[in-house]
């Protein structure tokens, strides 16, 4: 059966005259506002609102007293070391996990941040390497820079999250259509009808609804890895802990949280899922969770 792919108006008016009571993704326009001819997009105001966040809760724990020897000054340096960290290592890492054939055969495009393709664990790695690039500028143990940071990076996670959302991007996986969380999401329409024409059940939703309704993955992951993680790793690091040990609960709480919200996120569809029926962003999780349970483990077992 062969079906039509309507332009974006089409999808849009389709949906708002013809869909079911059901939770349809808000459709927000992507530029927060416009200075002239440029125009700010939420997505970058995301990235901007985490960086803030994480000076804001930096100064507010040195203030507690809590990094005895920390200044604001490093807390700056640390920012520029991680932005830098974050932006290089987001790119690399998404180029090397997700793309390496393809941006082998097209190496320019690898600098086209601006066409997306960033991968959190590349990013993840860029941070470790700015934490060492760091801590031999300041003479600061590697441990102790990242276990003062831990407890800051969940805001930005979140916000990144939330852009994700905003852009009606990263969506989930097909979910029930009587499911209350199930969402409509006329982004993925292409995807919708790519999955429909390969199993045949689902027409009929595709039919009905004008979408496959899908779980908003997006959401999940700003619940778990924003909110949660954010909650638990502040509240962990509120009293004083063995060095290494924050760094240890980062690590595990990121990496089962990410396995776990993987169940409900949509593959990448150059990748599909890989062995196990794992995702790639699952099988880059489990590293951290078996490294995190060690580097808890043996912190427990040392003096400080």
């Amino acid at each position: 059966r062969v079906r039509t792919i309507p332009d974006d108006a089409i999808i849009r008016r389709y949906f708002n005259e013809t869909c079911p009571p059901m939770l349809t993704h808000p459709q927000f326009n992507p530029i927060a506002f416009q200075i002239g001819s440029f125009g700010v997009h939420w997505y970058g105001l995301m990235y901007l609102i985490g960086f803030i966040g994480f000076l804001w809760l930096g100064r507010l724990r040195i203030r507690q007293g809590l990094y005895p020897g920390w200044k604001a000054e490093e807390l700056d340096d640390l920012l520029f070391y991680g932005v830098l960290g974050v932006i290089l290592g987001g790119r690399i890492g998404y180029v090397f996990f997700y793309k390496p054939d393809y941006y082998l055969a097209h190496l320019p495009e690898i600098f086209k941040v601006w066409q997306g393709g960033m991968a959190f664990h590349g990013g993840f790695l860029g941070v470790l390497v700015a934490a060492l690039a760091f801590g031999r500028k300041s003479g600061r143990r590697f441990l102790e820079i990242t276990d003062f940071i831990a407890p800051l990076v969940p805001i930005g996670l979140g916000c990144g999250r939330l852009g994700n959302f905003i852009n009606g991007e990263l969506w989930g996986r097909v979910t029930s259509p009587d499911a209350p969380w199930a969402m409509l999401f006329p982004q993925a329409h292409q995807a919708d009808l790519a999955l429909a024409q390969t199993q045949p059940e689902l027409l009929a939703q595709l039919d009905q609804y004008g979408a496959l309704p899908r779980h908003a993955s997006q959401l999940y992951q700003f619940a778990l890895e924003g909110v949660a993680l954010f909650v638990i790793l502040w509240l962990y690091s509120s009293k004083p802990r063995k060095t290494g040990q924050i760094s240890a609960m980062f690590l595990l709480g990121y990496g089962a949280f990410r396995f776990i919200a993987e169940f409900a996120r949509q593959p990448d569809d150059f990748l599909g899922l890989l062995a196990m029926n794992f995702s790639m962003g699952q099988w880059l999780s489990l590293p951290m969770i078996l490294i995190g349970a060690h580097l808890l483990w043996w912190t427990s077992r040392r003096a400080d």
